[in-house]
This record gives C-alpha cells, sequence and structure tokens, in this order.
C-alpha cells in the first residue's frame, strides 16, 4: 500500500493529525475512511459492508458495539465521553460511521471495534487487505497510533482532516 499524505505547513500537530489517520488506515484496512474534527477532539471512522443492512440488523450490532465499548472502557477504569453509532445507505451499501472523542480512545479500543465489525460482519465487509505487509509492521503501526492518539490529544490543530483510500493509496485532505 501506497501512502500519500499532503504537505501541511504549520505545527507538529498537523504531522502527528496526518500520521494518526494514515496508520489508522494502514493497520486496519477494514476502516474505509476516518475523518479527524479537531474542535470537537473527535474521530469518526466509517466502515462500509457490501450489501443493505435491514433495521433489524443494524440495530442488533449498535447495541452489541455499544456494549462491548462500554465493557472495554469500565475495565479500563475510564468514560468514554462521546461513542455514536449511526449508518447510511447508498444504492447496495451500507455506511457505518462510529464517533469517538480523542481524549478517551486508546489504540486497543481501535483493534476491538475493527475485529467485532469483522466477526459481525464477516463476508459483507469491505475490506482492502493487503497480504504483502507482515506483522512486524502492523504490530509498528499500532505502537505508532497509540503514540499519535496522545500527541492529538489538546493538540491546537483547527484543520479538519479527512482520509480514506483509493486504489491502494492512503489520501489525506484538509477541509
Amino acid at each position: 500500500m501506497c501512502l500519500l499524505s499532503a504537505n501541511f505547513k504549520g505545527s507538529e500537530d498537523v504531522t502527528d493529525c496526518v500520521g494518526l489517520l494514515i496508520s489508522i488506515l494502514v493497520r486496519y484496512p477494514q476502516v474505509a475512511a476516518i475523518n479527524f474534527d479537531p474542535w470537537k477532539q473527535l474521530l469518526k471512522f466509517n466502515f462500509i459492508c457490501s450489501r443493505l443492512l435491514n433495521d433489524t440488523e443494524l440495530e442488533k450490532f449498535k447495541v452489541y458495539l455499544l456494549n462491548c465499548i462500554q465493557s472495554f472502557n469500565y475495565l479500563e477504569r475510564k468514560d468514554a465521553a462521546l461513542v455514536e453509532i449511526t449508518h447510511q445507505v447508498f444504492e447496495e451499501l451500507t455506511l457505518i460511521e462510529i464517533k469517538r472523542d480523542v481524549k478517551t480512545l486508546v489504540q486497543e479500543e481501535i483493534a476491538l471495534v475493527v475485529e467485532i465489525f469483522n466477526q459481525f460482519w464477516e463476508g459483507i465487509l469491505v475490506s482492502d487487505i493487503n497480504e504483502s505487509i507482515i506483522e512486524e509492521d502492523l504490530i509498528m503501526q499500532e505502537e505508532i497510533i497509540e503514540h499519535m492518539l496522545e500527541s492529538v490529544r489538546g493538540s491546537a490543530e483547527d484543520k479538519r482532516l479527512y482520509a480514506f483510500r483509493e486504489e491502494g493509496k492512503v489520501l489525506v485532505f484538509n477541509k
């Protein structure tokens, strides 16, 4: 997978934010796109299912995912300030978006959420899996994600960032 990040002028915060988005997309090919809102200090993760999901399926999934996130945070002895799950339907696809506050989010929770998506939507979750990435690179990406999350918390960054995949590349834009 080729990485592409724009050369932003400004503080190290921008570099850390860009690095965070790129690392998440590289480490978790199931994440279709990710947004960072610096004013609200939140990340929006987008996942795509390759068919229309009915309301019953979506509600069952949302309850299950919220319970898993709450359980994880309980075990970590913290309260998530924001966990919001929404969806949109586009022709034959369903986009599921998860909003999470950066302050309480950790890399292990991201890994948990991705694994829940994998298990719950097995066979229909759109993924850009790259077999050439070796295990050591994945572990390194996890460490980078945790470091970047720490750096982004409370940053003075004022640019909204949006990252997604296109033809094997990760593209990052500021809005």
